[in-house]
């Protein structure tokens, strides 16, 4: 985890703190999808770099196939967290303000970063963008990479401690629908 990471998730442990203890099947489940999505960001933003340095077409066309594949693997995530864990959090906490606002604003941030790459990559507007548009991807890495830090090391835990034996039998439940 680079220091940019770190040093979001300590201002996040105000929220909850980051106990080393042990997640329950689903909330385990959730954050053992991380280091896969972690793997392929790596993978776009190394393209980014090569873009940045030659603009190749060659290495564009593979950071366009590769962000359809990587967007393809986070939607389910996000969808498992969104439409499951958050709402699940919020009736304790709130979703307007706190934890899961934040959550939710990386996604919505990372999401649209994808999209607009992907958007504007397959048009006949891309050949003289192709470093700017590469940019749209190496944001969406920022953003998610320290995303996932505030999940493991925050959120997860905290939704560890706060949601009953019930409700976490409930989550893997919902979430096993999702794939």
């Amino acid at each position: 985890m680079n220091k940019r990471c770190m040093q979001m998730s300590g201002c996040m442990s105000s929220f909850g703190g980051m106990s080393p203890e042990e997640l329950s099947k689903g909330l385990h489940q959730l954050k053992s999808e991380h280091p896969r999505l972690l793997a392929q960001l790596e993978c776009l933003f190394n393209l980014t770099k090569q873009i940045e340095a030659d603009s190749g077409e060659e290495t564009f066309g593979e950071l366009i196939s590769k962000v359809k594949e990587f967007k393809a693997a986070l939607d389910p995530c996000s969808e498992r967290e969104e439409g499951v864990l958050f709402p699940m959090m919020g009736a304790y906490i709130g979703t307007t303000s706190g934890p899961i606002a934040v959550m939710e604003y990386d996604h919505d941030q990372a999401k649209a970063k994808i999209h607009e790459f992907l958007e504007k990559a397959d048009s006949s507007e891309a050949e003289g963008e192709k470093k700017n548009l590469a940019s749209l991807i190496k944001h969406a890495y920022y953003i998610l990479t320290e995303h996932f830090a505030k999940e493991e090391n925050v959120l997860f835990p905290m939704a560890e401690r706060m949601l009953s034996d019930v409700e976490k039998e409930e989550l893997y439940q919902k979430i096993q629908e999702i794939k």
